[in-house]
């Protein structure tokens, strides 16, 4: 009775101790952490803001060096675009000599030097330049498109790690409760006060306890590495977050922000360019019809003469008027306007998702916090009062205190598809305060 009497004196500090919300770890615990219960070994993260996650990105990320390069190419091309052809210059030297006839020629050197220009048809150049200027404008479009999609992914990624830090540390938390638990029933066991069958009871839940912390680690471990995977770091320490799931922002109304993202998005942006740049080169491969001539120059010494000589070469366009890449070029327009509106459509699809997940998951945080949280956490401290005085039993004090687990999860997730919803607006485009 003795050893009973002690085991009950404890259980003002087992229900004593206070189960932390979300964004509260335990006293003594890092959240990031999973302490001595931790089954994953890692070495120690390095902590960093959201601010400095996105710098790293900038600077790391392979998709934005690819897009960067793709822009320097374009750049390239201009150049290449904008040259002019390059002349030629022919020299021929010989020997000429004597035949045994009534008249034969002087012997001596011969001499022959010739030059050659193409000269371009202007609206050949010009269109040709307008090609490459309007597909360097659809590259930088490009690359700001594959900016916001890399700033997206990093910030999913940077929050996935603080709600599996979250989780981590509920797991945590339950685990203590669940083991203070187990030893008392023991004790309780131990001097008769209670059957096998409750012992057997706070083992299995010390058991799934165990689990549950041991697959919230995991899950830290397996959003680090996702975290720096997207930033593209060739580090050999994993990264830490520092921050919390962000609150309620005021949006715009739905038509006010799809007019926004239809007239600055990069992707529409970069699409109206592919199509101003195949209009462009319908035009190129029209002008290309009109032959180029090639002026020429010759000066030819012999022994006895000497010769200058000037001409022209035009191509006659009998066989090849160019009705195939004219045709090719027409059909890329229609291309090009098709994947126009196949993107409008899809950007428009995507903002409404976003917009209505975002107004779905602030409702179902905003439910729990005012309503099943506080339920759940009423109905454990009346469970843990009961069971204080002996008129509820250990499995009524743990199914509220797993009810209380399970809305605490629920509203995690909900505060992280409220955040999802949030980057899913900023990839679009969409600005907030």
């Amino acid at each position: 009775m003795i050893a009973l009497f002690v085991a009950l004196i404890g259980l003002p500090t087992l229900f004593g101790q206070a189960v932390p919300q979300s964004g509260n770890p335990p006293r003594g615990t890092d959240p990031g952490q999973a302490g001595p219960r931790s089954r994953i070994r890692q070495d120690v993260p390095v902590a960093i803001t959201i601010e400095q996650a996105l710098a790293l990105a900038e600077q790391s990320s392979p998709l934005l060096m690819e897009a960067n390069a793709s822009v320097q190419r374009s750049q390239a091309a201009v150049q290449t675009a904008k040259a002019y052809t390059n002349p030629g210059v022919d020299v021929i030297l010989g020997h000429q000599s004597a035949e045994p006839i009534a008249t034969p020629g002087v012997p001596g050197v011969l001499q022959h030097y010739g030059a050659s220009q193409t000269i371009e048809i202007p609206a050949e150049r010009r269109t040709r330049i307008a090609v490459s200027e309007k597909d360097l404008g659809a590259s930088k479009y490009r690359t700001e498109g594959i900016r916001l999609s890399v700033t997206a992914s990093v910030k999913r990624a940077f929050y996935d790690v603080i709600r599996r830090k979250e989780q981590l540390a509920n797991a945590n938390a339950n685990l203590s409760l669940v083991e203070d638990l187990e030893r008392r029933v023991q004790l309780e066991v131990e001097v008769g006060e209670l059957g096998r069958l409750e012992l057997t009871r706070a083992e299995a839940e010390l058991a799934r306890a165990r689990a549950a912390v041991r697959s919230a680690d995991a899950q830290v471990a397996v959003a680090r590495a996702m975290l720096k995977a997207v930033i593209g770091s060739n580090a050999r320490s994993s990264y830490d977050t520092v921050g919390t799931l962000g609150g309620i922002v005021e949006l715009p109304p739905l038509e006010r922000l799809r007019h926004q993202i239809l007239t600055d998005h990069p992707g529409i942006a970069e699409v109206n360019a592919l199509i101003d740049k195949s209009r462009i080169q319908v035009e190129n491969q029209q002008a290309r019809r009109i032959p180029q001539p090639t002026f020429t120059g010759e000066y030819e010494r012999q022994p006895d003469l000497n010769l200058y000589r000037f001409g022209v070469t035009i191509p006659l366009p009998f066989w090849d008027q160019r009705k195939g890449p004219i045709a090719e070029a027409a059909a890329e327009v229609r291309r090009a306007e098709a994947l126009g509106k196949q993107r409008e459509v899809a950007i428009n699809a995507a903002l409404e998702s976003a917009y209505d997940q975002y107004q779905i998951s602030s409702d179902q945080v905003e439910g729990l916090q005012a309503g099943s949280l506080k339920e759940a956490e009423a109905a454990v401290a009346a469970a843990m009062s009961a069971y204080r005085y002996g008129e509820r039993g250990i499995v009524e004090v743990l199914d509220a205190q797993r009810v209380l687990q399970g809305v605490r999860a629920d509203l995690l997730d909900a505060l992280y598809s409220r955040q999802s919803a949030l980057i899913d607006l900023e990839e679009l485009g969409v600005t907030h305060q």
